[in-house]
């Protein structure tokens, strides 16, 4: 099953989580590709206390803003590589890109690629895209979209974010 959780609201990033600890629950085998991000974030740190989870991150760690850099798209291009052995190999149950539909958006990686592994993913593994601005064609290739939507966030009233809780 393709799962895409997408929207402008906080919280894609933690359901896909929360589903890559559920299967590591389960003894499921879990891999999660960190596009854009390359920071330590908190839930990297109790990730790996967690059997069965393993995570890779393809970014340098900063926000994007402009046109990405020559460097942004080679890490990107990287991770999507990896990304095809990881699912040619089936030797995972749940595959995550997480933050792909945003790196799409800046044009790190293409959309057709992305639509490819989609396409290629085997019927026993979960693979899962999050971030904002999915494309159209991964919504309709996809088997289940949740869209998730800002209706108020502390952050317009100027609360930045915090650890353990954003990061």
């Amino acid at each position: 099953m393709i799962h895409v959780y997408t929207g402008n609201g906080k919280g894609k990033t933690t359901a896909a989580l929360g589903l890559a600890v559920r299967a590591s629950g389960a003894g499921l085998k879990v891999y999660i590709c960190q596009f854009i991000k390359g920071k330590n974030y908190s839930e990297l740190q109790a990730l790996k206390k967690l059997k069965n989870i393993t995570v890779e991150q393809f970014g340098r760690g900063c926000f994007i803003s402009g046109a990405p850099r020559k460097e942004d798209i080679e890490i990107a291009r990287k991770g999507l590589e990896k990304i095809k052995k990881i699912i040619a190999r089936k030797g995972y149950d749940v595959v995550i890109l997480d933050e792909i539909n945003v790196a799409v958006k800046l044009n790190l990686l293409a959309k057709k690629d992305v639509a490819d592994i989609m396409k290629k993913v085997s019927p026993r593994c979960e693979l899962i895209l999050t971030g904002r601005y999915a494309h159209p064609d991964f919504v309709r290739l996809a088997d289940l979209v949740s869209e998730i939507r800002e209706k108020k966030h502390y952050y317009r009233r100027g609360i930045r974010a915090r650890k353990g809780i954003e990061y």
